[in-house]
């Protein structure tokens, strides 16, 4: 676990870390007189700036495949779909090198915290709401936070939500109850019943029900399209995966390697016992299985270097819906491991954020 907290944060902290490779470079030849030594430290020095400058070379490929996937999936006029004015809000490039420095601007929102949306078995269930800064009637995003089905809060990743409610959107981060206490399908209740109070209460805050995109990370993006993809569900614009299960079978089956949470454990805890016992319990918590009807527009992000859930799932993923004539759009980070946006400056949540808000502003605005 202590290497793959590394791996997630050395390669979004690239140009740092190129800079401090080339100034202990620098250190190695006017500070180091003894010449074993020093060749040993460039040799370290020199093979860290090769792999922080791998991460930078590739970034240009990377925006263009992305560009292009983009383009694939919603059509090659999708940007001239969205308006002027939300366009104008947007980030002008894929990747920014002061923005890696500096900090991505969140701008001015309106913040409420603490508010019960439900309470199933006694278990108080809250969520947090961002808003412009001005009053009107905007677009819904409800984002569902990650943590292996077993812990988290709505408060994760709120720079996120801060910054696409500067865009122009209503943010719903909502909870749900936690396993192995509570076992599917209770996470997936516990969504529906948000989506229900959101919907109920829309003009209490500002959001418009009729416009809304479902956003999770990990085991978020598994109950984003579970939520999106039911029979019944209410009018959903579209989904918005980062890097989540969607083939719980398989994933049972075939486990990463190295596999740092013991992914089986996790999916027993989740889903009340291993794929022998439970079989069809996990073909019904599988958003791969849910194809059977036309489904809204889907984005599916994932980081190549994925040791929790990995590239292939999310690459299968879009195959299905792509096969079965649904929208969908697949972006693949080469560098990047699990939860890569946990760093929201970082090389690949640059990249993610600047697709994700086209998608959103497609999704939500498009005329």
């Amino acid at each position: 676990m202590f290497l793959l907290t590394l791996a997630v944060g050395a390669p979004e902290v690239s140009l740092w870390l190129l800079l401090l490779n080339l100034l202990s470079l620098l250190l190695c030849f006017f500070y180091i007189r003894r010449r074993k030594i020093q060749r040993l430290a460039s040799i370290f020095s020199l093979i860290g700036l090769l792999i922080c400058a791998w991460v930078l070379v590739n970034i240009p490929l990377t925006q263009m495949q992305m560009a292009k996937a983009m383009k694939q999936g919603l059509g090659a006029n999708y940007l001239e779909q969205i308006p002027v004015q939300v366009r104008a809000k947007m980030q002008t490039h894929p990747f920014d090198l002061v923005n890696s420095f500096r900090g991505i601007a969140l701008g001015k929102t309106r913040h409420q915290k603490d508010i019960l949306f439900a309470s199933p078995a006694g278990v108080p269930l809250k969520m947090e709401v961002y808003q412009p800064s001005e009053v009107g009637k905007y677009p819904t995003v409800v984002v569902i936070y990650g943590g292996a089905w077993q812990y988290g809060n709505p408060d994760a990743n709120s720079e996120f939500n801060q910054y696409i409610a500067h865009q122009g959107y209503t943010v719903f981060a909502i909870a749900y109850r936690h396993a192995p206490k509570y076992r599917f399908p209770v996470q997936l209740d516990d969504v529906r019943t948000a989506l229900n109070f959101i919907r109920k209460h829309a003009a209490e805050y500002e959001a418009d029900p009729e416009r809304m995109v479902l956003l999770g990370r990990s085991a978020g993006a598994h109950l984003a399209m579970l939520a999106a993809y039911q029979p019944d569900a209410p009018p959903i614009r579209g989904v918005v995966n980062y890097y989540g299960p969607v083939n719980l079978t398989e994933g049972y089956k075939t486990p990463p390697n190295p596999d740092p949470i013991n992914t089986r454990a996790v999916l027993k805890a989740f889903l009340g016992g291993s794929l022998e016992e439970l079989p069809n319990q996990y073909e019904i918590a599988s958003p791969i299985n849910y194809l059977t009807h036309p489904l809204p527009p889907t984005l599916l992000i994932y980081g190549s270097r994925d040791h929790l859930v990995e590239a292939r799932f999310g690459r299968q993923m879009y195959e299905r819906l792509h096969n079965s004539g649904n929208t969908a759009v697949f972006l693949e980070i080469p560098w990047a491991e699990h939860a890569f946006d946990a760093v929201f400056n970082g090389v690949s949540n640059q990249l993610a954020l600047y697709y994700t808000e086209r998608f959103l502003a497609w999704a939500l605005f498009k005329q």
